[in-house]
């Protein structure tokens, strides 16, 4: 389907400058087939891809992976970005990060740091992500990025290994000095769709996640934002995906291929073109794939004059895809999806299994 609708312009762009990554997360949303350092795109190309951004339209870029600091030109990236007057957003798993190298990408104009968080017990929270020592490693930058006076948010990407320690999780949050902490229950895309069996929470553990999530934001209120997003598979309503299918930001991916979601490449007859054959803005308004789902013309029943289309946006389409066979279908996470119940079905068998061992990520697939 290749429906031309007007497009506003971006307002983010999240940069996966590697996939190379000291840690294996089993909850990765990056796809199975890693892109490798020889395919990356070079200092130069991202600088133009940034230049082009700003030109775009975009006001922010994170700044991920993998792991954004394996990269040599990190500080120059960063200064470029500042030179644009681009918001940046570090995305790090900060166990390659020194003292001396964040200073420097303050000094270079780094305006916000996000740090992942396995879990609160050290063990646990490295066996997760596959990284020995890792936990203490980032206790101590979160530390550095408050004392340095730059805005901190923990992401803890919560899952059946880990949701029993939220509360712990929001309390070193809070301790560390975060501004903000994002309780994000895994997303089953990329990785985390390969271990699903092993990180489906039940419905009992999600209801009362979420409770602790409203009592927290309740207690800091004015001190600390805390955002959650629940897992799909427990939902009623689906999520607005990405604010709508190419309607508020697009991902550039290492070897420079543009989509407009992590998951994009997993709907078929669809055409992602890359930054090295396309300038950003053609890409954006123009590609078959950025307006294959743009607005509602692509929209079939129960979505087509639904009163929350607005709101959900039509939901995911690429959960749409893995779960319905179609990406045109009504996403699953909504109840009244011919499919709903298949999902919640595969939640609660998933849940119900016992320790599942992970799938851990690797160059190469």
């Amino acid at each position: 389907m290749n429906v031309h609708v007007k497009a506003d312009a971006p307002v983010g762009m999240l940069a996966e400058l590697t996939h190379r990554c000291p840690l294996q997360c089993p909850y990765c949303s990056n796809p199975l087939e890693l892109d490798r350092k020889s395919a990356e795109l070079d200092t130069e190309t991202w600088k133009r891809v940034f230049t082009e951004a700003h030109d775009l339209g975009v006001l922010q870029v994170h700044l991920s992976g993998g792991e954004p600091t394996a990269r040599d030109d990190i500080l120059e990236i960063v200064r470029h970005c500042a030179s644009l007057g681009l918001y940046s957003n570090l995305i790090t798993s900060g166990v390659l990060l020194t003292e001396e190298k964040l200073k420097a990408l303050i000094d270079a104009g780094l305006d916000h740091v996000q740090l992942s968080l396995q879990d609160v017990d050290p063990v646990n929270a490295d066996q997760i992500a596959g990284f020995k020592g890792g936990h203490q490693k980032k206790i101590a930058l979160g530390s550095m990025v408050v004392k340095a006076g730059v805005p901190l948010t923990v992401n803890a990407v919560i899952h059946r290994r880990n949701i029993e320690t939220l509360p712990l999780m929001i309390a070193l949050a809070e301790k560390m000095g975060a501004k903000r902490v994002e309780v994000a229950h895994a997303q089953y895309y990329g990785w985390a769709l390969a271990n699903r069996s092993a990180l489906m929470p039940t419905l009992d553990q999600v209801k009362l996640a979420i409770k602790i999530v409203e009592e927290a934001r309740e207690r800091l209120k004015g001190q600390m934002v805390i955002d959650q997003v629940v897992p799909d598979y427990y939902a009623k309503y689906p999520k607005p995906c990405m604010g709508g299918w190419a309607a508020r930001a697009l991902n550039v991916t290492p070897s420079g291929k543009v989509l407009p979601c992590h998951a994009a490449e997993s709907i078929p007859g669809l055409v992602f073109h890359s930054v090295k054959d396309m300038s950003l803005s053609d890409i954006w308004y123009n590609s078959q794939g950025f307006n294959a789902y743009r607005g509602d013309a692509w929209m079939e029943e129960p979505c087509v004059g639904c009163e929350r289309v607005g709101t959900c946006k039509g939901g995911c389409r690429c959960q749409a895809m893995i779960l319905a066979g179609n990406a045109a279908s009504a996403d699953p996470a909504c109840h009244l999806s011919p499919f709903h119940n298949q999902m919640h079905g595969m939640a609660v068998e998933d849940s119900n299994r016992g320790r599942v061992e992970f799938r851990y990520r690797k160059i190469g697939g």
